[in-house]
């Protein structure tokens, strides 16, 4: 189910869980390394996000 949201080129929403709190991350696909279990996303400025995957509540 993630990497079929992963798969299309366009700007998604994840929402996640950091240090027990809710945060929402918006910004396009930049990369998934299987061994770290971390998705990497890039916002709007050009910033760099990582995301565990373990984390993660929704995409879309």
């Amino acid at each position: 189910m993630i990497l079929k949201a992963l798969r299309k080129n366009r700007l998604i929403t994840i929402i996640y869980y950091k240090k027990g709190l809710l945060q929402t991350c918006k910004g396009c696909f930049n990369n998934l390394s299987l061994t770290e279990q971390m998705l990497f996303l890039k916002d709007e400025q050009q910033q760099i996000y990582s995301i565990s995957l373990s984390s993660i509540k929704e995409i879309y």
